[in-house]
């Protein structure tokens, strides 16, 4: 099974966004837009697991998320990887606080050593942890600078990271997710 786990943005934060990439696809055709129906903040891609550890990676997940706070982000200005001068991939990053992205960043290690301790390390297992949603592909790398530069002011509406999901992405003619499993995390404590 083909995996990774996420956080999922909420439909009116996937919104905004859609309202501003829409107008920029037919400027670059050469791009493959993904839909915003596959939109999502990769906290670790497993590739492929066997079915058999399914059980203990859910197991070992569900006490990742129960270890860590939710945070408030949102979806902020344009970006590429590996850079805006030979891109492959257009992306939109999550911003937030200083405290909300280091709280990120602790969420998706553990997770990631959650998924290895069931025997499913992430195959980039130790790379900086940069939050982001995929808006597009290059087959071959490619200047992006100008597309990157017009979505350098979006600034999405702010919404909290309140649960992390399995899901399971089913290749074919038509790919698509599925989610397996989902758990909280803990709410923030208000003073």
């Amino acid at each position: 099974m083909r995996l990774f786990v996420a956080l999922e943005p909420p439909a009116g934060a996937l919104a905004e966004l859609e309202a501003a990439v829409a107008p920029l696809r037919p400027c670059w055709p050469e791009l493959r837009w993904a839909s915003m129906e596959r939109w999502h903040v990769t906290l670790a891609f497993l590739g492929e697991v066997d079915e058999a550890k399914l059980g203990d990676l859910q197991e070992r997940l569900d006490r990742a998320a129960s270890r860590h706070l939710s945070q408030d982000v949102y979806i902020g200005r344009g970006g590429a990887f590996p850079s805006a001068r030979r891109a492959r991939v257009l992306c939109a990053h999550i911003e937030g606080e200083d405290q909300a992205m280091t709280g990120l960043r602790a969420l998706a290690a553990s997770v990631a050593a959650a998924a290895r301790r069931a025997g499913a390390p992430p195959p980039d297992e130790g790379r900086r942890y940069r939050p982001h949603l995929t808006l597009a592909r290059s087959r071959q790398p490619a200047d992006l600078g100008r597309l990157t530069g017009s979505m350098g002011a979006f600034a999405g509406s702010g919404w909290a990271t309140s649960q992390v999901h399995l899901i399971h992405s089913l290749l074919g003619p038509r790919p698509r997710y599925e989610t397996l499993a989902s758990w909280s995390l803990r709410p923030p404590a208000r003073g």
